[in-house]
């Protein structure tokens, strides 16, 4: 049921974290050879004497070490004494080098580390039988090890007993009396996170762990990640999971299933039940950070909302009816049948998640393209990233991201467009920061000053704070800038590109009309800063751009994306560590769903269903005809149902309801089908039209794959039975059956054979292969049987001749735009405790940190409505009108509003209009002209 671990070299306990590793990071190439206690042992130059002990089997004590963080040597447990040198150095913080002998038993060191736990304990309350660490901390076991057996200090002076606990944040407790100040926490929120808020307070006695300014946790900075959690040794900072629960008995390595980051955790466990989870020290994407939803807010999987019976009901104005598995499936088939019986096969169709493993999603592509017999099958990608595929499938030649998340630690620039990581991403983003600490240079292109522009020890070099929908014209002044002062890597572009289309895109960009000052009119971005950030990013050695949906989600959304390739091929920013194009997907599995052919016009592996041979492929290993014409995408299906030719749906783990734009039209198709079929955890806003509710399962009782953002695809364990009695996959196969068509899979293993044997970018992938890799990235096949970390390395694979492909980028206008009725312009997004449309977190106590949604709204535009801080106001628009509370802030620039889109009841998609991406029909969520108002009465 486990991954792959690394070797664990610290005391064995469940759950011991980062605590329980070698001590410090791995360092250097050159081997050297050193002797310790007689040992002789080959490790990197540079890499610790405590990890190099660890690495030959020998145990130093030690508090403050791990290799998470870097070496501090404040514990002074693991000194050791080394041949020809006077004192007693610390090992974690003492290099090994070649020669050297190093003994780490001895009388004296035996004295001194129990004199150094002495002093630890003459402070520390000693109730271990009824302390919530017991069997799991540090401080007890290294007490143990190094024999301390009486304390001589601080009888009837202990201080622990006079310090309060802070209860306020809802997923820990803080109890400072246990603090023995070893610094662990602060370097975790500093070096790991890069939040600093915490710091230590006090001299002597006095001195603790305190957050911000002597504030509460909940008060302060402190975005509860839980890293100082994680690497706290004692029960100073504990889990209020594990102080009701109690202790672990065993782990199952999962992969989480929020955003794209596919952060590896450890659910532990006490038989079926979840007592926290703990981020994967080897989980490739995250390295053992995450965040505070991957970490704390989990518990909705056991939610009392959960629905766990089939439920049915003849219309939608009925009570629903709890019904047996069968009967729900037969009367689902039955309907189904029916609807394409009387207006033909095309009249039903499917919409696949995201939120789903990969071999879930292939199965409901499969089923609607062999027992629903047409191509009407869409994914609510199409709704966040359909760009990014069109656009870098057309210039890049693979229609996903180039890069591993680690690569950014090679970047020199870094370039952040459309996207808020600290918030969507938070786990990349605190890679981001580090590197920008260590000395990248960042450039932000965003309308609103989101935490990368300036927080603790970072600051954006250039805020390109443009327009929302102005993207496209941006990114072509950026390319008139590279072009026009010579700053084009030649050399790149003449070995790696196509030439004939270089030389149309270099005309194209040189035209005065995309210069900064023909284009800073229409962007609001001053001539000069889009001059100087070109020049930054073209000549940085490594330059690399991350963006997101304030990219795709346009309708000119393909049109950025495929500027933002030609920015990288022009500058030769691919193909190697430190660079590259990176969109930062959404939702856990948006990449994968997209790989298993979840789109009307694509097979598994972005193959179009009009390429006779792949059809040809896939019908006889399905053994049925698939129709070579594209079927209905999401918006086609709701336009359908409204003329009445579309009236059967089957919605796995989506709510469109709430999500896709235009929330009045949307709804007004769900209303005319005859049969909506939801699949999902919780009753949400388009059960409201539906008339078959199937029970799904959490992802903590999922077993298969999910893929992330940087193309890794990662295991998905399950932790706990489904509670509905069906896993995901089997309904899927549950319902084929009762329409007629049996899949035999004897379990998800089973699917990703056959995803496998169809699909060529998974040709290499297997269980068995990521049981003993840990992971894998696509490519994975004979060309690269381990994976690809970094793509177009040589060529740009799926091109004619591997050349890139430069393509035209004119810039055009939103038909969206501020008009007298409607002055200004709504923008949307997300904020860090809250996901999606929030059917997750808000069942958490994550709504402690988030309860509402907002609408942010610049203070002269404010003053202009007489709107004040938390009033009511109405947001209107030519799709419809809602109702938020206000704040006031200058994130946003004048005419500008945001929000967000976490609660149903904020409406925030009734005023987002219809318009979409010219290419791949995504909506255009991010520009939407409003009118704002102050309610009376607010």
């Amino acid at each position: 049921m486990n991954a792959p671990q690394t070797i664990d070299f610290g005391t064995p306990r469940v759950g011991a974290g980062s605590l329980c590793v070698p001590g410090t990071p791995l360092r250097g190439q050159v081997t050297v050879r050193l002797e310790i206690d007689g040992i002789a042992v080959d490790v990197a130059a540079g890499t610790s004497l405590l990890r190099a002990a660890a690495e030959a089997g020998v145990m130093i004590p030690k508090l403050c070490a791990t290799d998470i963080l870097k070496p501090f040597g404040s514990c002074r447990l693991c000194l050791v004494e080394i041949e020809g040198r006077k004192g007693y150095p610390s090992s974690c913080t003492t290099p090994a080098e070649a020669g050297m002998k190093v003994r780490t038993q001895s009388p004296q060191l035996a004295k001194l580390r129990r004199n150094v736990m002495e002093l630890y304990i003459s402070d520390h309350p000693l109730d271990c039988l009824t302390c919530s660490a017991n069997g799991n901390c540090e401080l007890q076991t290294m007490a143990g090890v190094v024999g301390l057996r009486e304390v001589r200090y601080g009888a009837g002076e202990n201080h622990y007993s006079e310090v309060v606990r802070d209860e306020s944040n809802p997923y820990f407790s803080y109890d400072p009396g246990k603090c023995i100040v070893c610094n662990l926490c602060v370097r975790a929120c500093e070096e790991q996170q890069g939040t600093f808020a915490l710091t230590i307070a006090g001299r002597g006695f006095g001195s603790r762990v305190t957050a911000g300014q002597g504030e509460s946790f909940l008060e302060s900075d402190c975005v509860s990640c839980g890293a100082c959690v994680q690497a706290c040794p004692t029960a100073t900072l504990m889990e209020k999971t594990v102080i009701e629960k109690g202790q672990a008995e065993h782990s199952v390595t999962t992969t989480c299933a929020y955003c794209g980051v596919g952060c590896g955790l450890r659910a532990e466990m006490k038989g079926a039940e979840v007592v926290r989870m703990v981020p994967w020290k080897d989980g490739r994407a995250n390295e053992g950070h995450a965040c505070v939803k991957g970490r704390f807010a989990w518990g909705y999987a056991t939610h009392p909302d959960r629905i766990t019976k089939p439920m049915i009901r003849a219309r939608i104005s009925d009570p629903w009816r709890k019904v047996s598995w069968d009967e729900a499936l037969a009367h689902t088939a039955r309907e189904f049948r029916r609807i394409q019986q009387a207006h033909g096969r095309n009249a039903i169709g499917a919409i696949v998640s995201s939120r789903c493993t990969n071999e879930e999603d292939y199965l409901v592509q499969k089923l609607v393209r062999t027992a629903f017999g047409n191509n009407n099958v869409d994914t609510c990608a199409r709704v966040c990233h359909s760009p990014t595929g069109y656009g870098l499938k057309q210039t890049l030649g693979e229609s996903a991201g180039t890069q591993t998340f680690k690569s950014v630690e090679q970047a020199d620039v870094i370039v952040v467009l459309g996207a808020n990581p600290s918030d969507a991403h938070p786990v990349f983003a605190s890679r981001l920061k580090r590197r920008v600490r260590e000395g990248a240079r960042l450039i932000v292109i965003d309308p609103r000053e989101i935490d990368l522009v300036s927080s603790p020890h970072i600051k954006a070099e250039h805020h390109l704070k443009l327009r929302p929908g102005t993207n496209v014209a941006v990114l072509s002044a950026m390319a008139h800038v590279i072009v026009s002062e010579g700053l084009v890597d030649e050399a790149f572009v003449a070995e790696r590109c196509e030439a004939k289309a270089f030389a149309d895109w270099r005309e194209f960009v040189m035209r005065p009309a995309n210069s900064p000052e023909a284009l800073q009119a229409a962007s609001g971005v001053p001539a000069a800063a889009v001059r100087a950030a070109a020049r930054l990013y073209a000549t940085a050695d490594n330059a690399a751009i991350y963006y997101g949906l304030g990219v795709t989600e346009h309708s000119q959304g393909s049109t950025a994306v495929i500027a933002i390739a030609n920015l990288a091929m022009a500058t030769g920013n691919l193909g190697r560590e430190g660079v590259g194009v990176n969109p930062l997907r959404g939702q856990n599995n948006v990449q994968g769903s997209c790989d298993m052919g979840s789109f009307p016009h694509e097979l598994p592996g972005y193959r179009h269903v009009s390429d006779a041979a792949t059809r040809e492929m896939f019908e006889r290993d399905w053994g049925v005809e698939i129709q070579s014409e594209p079927g209905l995408r999401i918006p086609n299906m709701f336009e359908a149902a409204q003329d009445g030719s579309f009236l059967g749906l089957y919605c796995q783990g989506e709510d469109p309801a709430q999500s896709d734009p235009d929330t009045q039209h949307v709804t007004a198709a769900l209303s005319a089908m005859e049969c909506v079929v939801v699949q999902d955890l919780f009753l949400n806003e388009t059960s409201k039209y539906a008339h078959v509710f199937l029970p799904g399962a959490s992802f903590l009782e999922k077993d298969g794959t999910f893929t992330n953002a940087e193309r890794r695809i990662s295991r998905v364990r399950r932790v706990m039975a489904p509670l509905a009695g069906m896993a995901d996959w089997e309904v899927t196969l549950a319902l084929s059956k009762a329409l007629g068509y049996e899949m035999h899979y004897d379990g998800p293993s089973d699917i990703m054979d056959e995803i496998a044997r169809l699909t060529p970018t998974f040709a290499g992938v297997s269980y068995a292969k990521l049981e003993r890799a840990g992971s894998l990235q696509w490519p994975c096949n004979d060309d690269a049987p381990e994976g690809t970390p970094t793509m177009h390395v040589n060529e740009f694979a799926g091109l004619r001749g591997g050349k890139g492909r430069f393509l035209i980028t004119q810039y055009v206008p939103t038909d969206e735009k501020v008009t007298r009725r409607f002055p200004l312009l709504l923008t949307t997004g997300r904020v860090l405790s809250q996901y999606n449309v929030g059917a997750q977190t808000r069942r958490t106590a994550n709504t402690n940190f988030y309860a509402a949604d907002l609408l942010e709204i610049h203070p002269h535009d404010a003053e202009e409505r007489g709107i004040r801080e938390g009033d009511r106001v109405g947001v209107e628009s030519r799709a419809g009108k809602t109702v938020l509370p206000a704040t006031v802030t200058e994130r946003v620039q004048p005419g500008v509003v945001y929000t967000t889109f976490h609660f149903p009841e904020s409406g925030a998609n009734v005023v987002t209009t219809d318009n979409s991406d010219w290419a791949t029909n995504c909506p255009e969520y991010k520009v939407t002209a409003v009118q704002v108002s102050r309610q009376s009465g607010a």
